[in-house]
């Protein structure tokens, strides 16, 4: 699974390793660890922000509240529908959230430039990057096949970024291929009008896909070719951390929970994200469930949500190595790794 992106990834650890609130909406709230729990038990108030809107991959943390695992855990969760890294990120940053999804990758570069560095993940949703290749074109069924064609991806996400290194581990020339950015939301339907030859995008959207283009649909993975790169995480607010580890030890128990739960139970998962949010399709999150089992199993059967340090030492090397940040940044100062260990 490693194949050539673990060559860069060893020649680079040593360096790596070396160089190692406003909660809610409520009127109540306050910056920081949440409201703070008073003599008569009162819950502690706390905002999450989705990784992205409503979907089957955000569905864990509805469980999770649908279930009472966050009450039981004396929290009281709001949740918010985010919109991507940067605007979690922001979140994070201001207060306005104490814990948020993300893609774990695309937040590992923009702490590496020092754009957002004052959050710490807690727990990998996705052991694996999730961003793939994906075309309906039947002619295209390996990387080097899309030497000179178009592909379409979300401008300046993770998806733009991860392509030259990808192209590069995957024996393609990515000066030959045209990269088109677009609004996400806009990805599929270029693919089904056959404006682009590929996309650049998230696996999990592969149903959404099919169900527009009416057609079979080729997946390539990252993953096939960057194997230490993990997909989304859940972050906590370094001050929220430092402020109450406690609360941070709770969230990240019942939001496991939860999405144990959601693994198990697609279905009724489903049910509830639609029930909380009535614009989330069934069909289409349970899809997106079942399409995420295999990227959630820790690779050498460690706990769910476990992030091993190494991999992220490697992952860090990968990114630099193919230019995507400088060198500096350590895995100590993206993940606490205190939360949950490997067994």
């Amino acid at each position: 699974m490693f194949k050539r992106s673990r060559v860069l990834a060893v020649t680079l650890l040593a360096t790596v390793l070396v160089t190692a609130s406003a909660c809610s909406k409520d009127d109540d709230s306050t910056a920081g660890g949440g409201t703070a729990a008073g003599s008569s038990g009162e819950l502690k108030k706390v905002t999450y922000e989705t990784a992205f809107g409503a979907v089957g991959r955000d569905s864990f943390i509805w469980v999770a509240k649908e279930k009472g695992y966050f009450k039981d855990a004396g929290i009281d969760i709001t949740i918010e529908k985010g919109a991507g890294n940067v605007q979690n990120l922001t979140a994070i940053k201001t207060g306005q959230a104490q814990f948020a999804a993300l893609d774990f990758t695309g937040a590992e570069i923009q702490a590496g430039k020092g754009e957002f560095t004052n959050w710490r993940a807690v727990a990998a949703i996705h052991q694996q990057t999730l961003v793939s290749i994906m075309t309906t074109n039947p002619a295209i069924t390996k990387p080097t096949d899309l030497a000179g064609k178009t592909v379409a991806t979300g401008k300046g996400s993770v998806s733009e970024l991860l392509f030259p290194a990808y192209a590069k581990q995957a024996g393609l020339d990515a000066k030959t291929v045209t990269m088109q950015g677009s609004p996400t939301t806009a990805l599929n339907g270029l693919m089904a009008q056959n404006r682009v030859d590929a996309l650049s995008t998230f696996l999990l959207s592969k149903k959404a896909l099919e169900t527009v283009s009416k057609k079979t649909v080729t997946v390539m993975p990252y993953s096939e070719y960057l194997s230490d790169l993990f997909g989304n995480a859940i972050i906590a607010r370094e001050e929220t951390i430092t402020s109450d580890k406690a609360l941070v030890q709770k969230f990240t128990d019942a939001a496991m929970k939860g999405l144990q739960y959601t693994l198990d139970h697609p279905d009724e998962a489903a049910a509830i994200l639609n029930k909380a949010e009535p614009t989330a399709a069934v069909p289409a999150a349970i899809g997106e469930i079942n399409a995420m089992k295999p990227y959630v199993s820790s690779p050498n059967g460690a706990k769910l949500g476990h992030i091993d340090q190494e991999r992220v030492a490697r992952s860090i090397a990968v990114l630099q190595g193919n230019g995507l940040m400088p060198a500096g940044l350590t895995p100590d100062k993206i993940v606490d790794f205190s939360f949950i260990p490997a067994s």
